[in-house]
């Protein structure tokens, strides 16, 4: 078992038509690595929306004849989705779309309200039918209700950000505006660029606003609402401040493009401080350092440049195997197929590997033994974060402390399960060391939660819902 985080955004405001859904499949392209279940795009035509939305990679949902048939425009928003709530069907593809008396609008949402199956409750007494079991149709309910109530869209969101509780990265476009927001406590980034073009692009991390030809001008705020429109960009700053800033840590240690910068500091950076700090706290006699492709690569050069141990590619990753990969039996191991060990690399050598983190410990075990049987002579694994001891509520897919090896054995005992000389883990109390003391977020390993845990946390919560009177779930 990986872990996995709920989805990557993007949105694109043109000073002219021009082809955007074209844009918006390259920025989802370089955030594929935030959600691989599906994903989609809603291009708006001068206020009339046409989307296209379906299970699978960019690759897959989009060819060049779907972009082909669908229209230029001003703006579009789009969105890469891994579900932490709600089940893998096309009704939970984004960006969601409402149409209104006031209007229309498309949502593209990342991250995990702590407060979604009370609002759903009491939306659905109101008499409101959902079609989707994930949150973002709450998020998508509540700004429809205060647009309602209010003069502009801008309004309604703010109006709604006095109502959603937990983290919620948005990017949403009406006929005339673009509007991104990012919740109070910054649990998940967002920033902003600008093309040479005068294109405004929003997007999860900044290596998208990169891929499209863009510049980064700076990370939203946490609390921050950002309008682009014809007039310009005006920032509302009404709910900053009001939370100390809780960024995920994990978005360091695994979640974000080592070519990213979040809130001002480089994801590599970070990773390779990761590594100083294991060769400080871990270190061992041994012959190579080298990372589980591919997150664990940026903290294994950082323990090589520590410890002086030589760094070293041992493990190669089969590039083009990703979530969709469907193995047409059980007779072969899935680890072997995704990466294979360099023999001549790791034959008779005393191997540190690096790797960011164990869940279950099922896959730690089955590279290890890759390693093993490719003639490793000891096996040192070293994790480039804390032990998970605690489930997120705030977009990362661990829910529960019964699939968590680290709660119910200790690192001695997870060390023999997987068959490793030695297992060492990132102290808790060096993250800040990662970041440079920026604010984030480590409930997940320390368990002290900034908003109130929801009543019910299964990632399934809603399923039952949309479900027929013959208990037959409706796709």
């Amino acid at each position: 078992m990986s872990v996995h985080e709920e989805c990557g955004i993007f949105g694109v405001m043109a000073p002219k038509i021009c082809n955007v859904a074209s844009i918006s499949y390259y920025g989802l392209y370089a955030l594929q690595h935030r959600g691989q279940e599906s994903c989609g795009i809603v291009v708006n035509d001068d206020g009339v929306f046409m989307s296209h939305k379906d299970l699978g990679l960019a690759s897959e949902v989009f060819s060049g004849d779907i972009l082909s048939r669908l229209p230029k425009g001003r703006m579009a928003v789009a969105h890469v989705r891994y579900g932490t709530t709600g089940g893998t069907n096309r009704n939970n593809c984004q960006p969601i779309e409402v149409n209104h008396q006031k209007g229309r609008m498309a949502l593209a949402h990342n991250g995990n309200l702590s407060n979604a199956a009370e609002l759903r409750n009491q939306l659905e007494l109101s008499g409101a039918i959902f079609h989707t079991t994930s949150d973002t149709e709450t998020i998508a309910y509540i700004i429809t209700k205060e647009r309602l109530k209010v003069s502009s869209i801008e309004e309604a969101v703010s109006g709604a950000m006095n109502i959603l509780d937990g983290a919620y990265s948005m990017v949403l476009m009406s006929p005339q505006k673009l509007i991104c927001a990012r919740d109070p406590y910054g649990f998940r980034p967002l920033c902003y660029g600008k093309t040479a073009e005068g294109m405004y692009v929003v997007a999860s991390e900044s290596c998208a606003i990169k891929a499209v030809g863009g510049e980064g001008i700076r990370d939203v705020e946490p609390g921050e609402i950002l309008i682009f429109s014809k007039n310009g960009v005006i920032s509302r700053k009404e709910h900053c401040g009001k939370k100390n800033k809780k960024l995920c840590i994990f978005e360091y240690i695994y979640f974000a493009r080592p070519d990213s910068v979040i809130d001002g500091v480089s994801v590599h950076t970070a990773r390779v401080r990761a590594g100083h700090i294991l060769a400080k706290t871990h270190g061992v006699k041994a012959d190579i350092v080298m990372g589980v492709p591919d997150s664990g690569l940026d903290a294994a050069l950082g323990y090589s440049q520590m410890s002086g141990i030589p760094y070293g590619i041992g493990l190669i990753k089969n590039k083009y195997i990703g979530r969709t990969f469907i193995a047409p039996g059980d007779r072969l191991d899935k680890v072997k197929i995704k990466l294979s060990a360099i023999k001549d690399a790791v034959n008779g050598k005393r191997v540190v590997l690096i790797d960011d983190s164990i869940v279950r410990g099922t896959t730690s075990g089955r590279i290890v033994k890759l390693l093993r049987e490719a003639g490793a002579k000891e096996i040192h694994m070293r994790i480039s974060s804390p032990p998970f001891l605690h489930p997120c509520y705030y977009g990362t897919d661990i829910d529960s402390e019964e699939h968590l090896i680290a709660c119910k054995y200790t690192v001695p005992e997870i060390a023999d399960m997987i068959s490793a000389d030695s297992l060492g883990y990132l102290p808790i109390e060096s993250l800040s060391n990662l970041t440079g003391n920026c604010g984030f977020c480590s409930a997940c390993f320390g368990g002290e939660y900034p908003t109130r845990i929801p009543a019910d946390t299964r990632k399934d919560r809603f399923e039952q819902r949309l479900s027929d009177s013959s208990g037959r779930r409706i796709h």
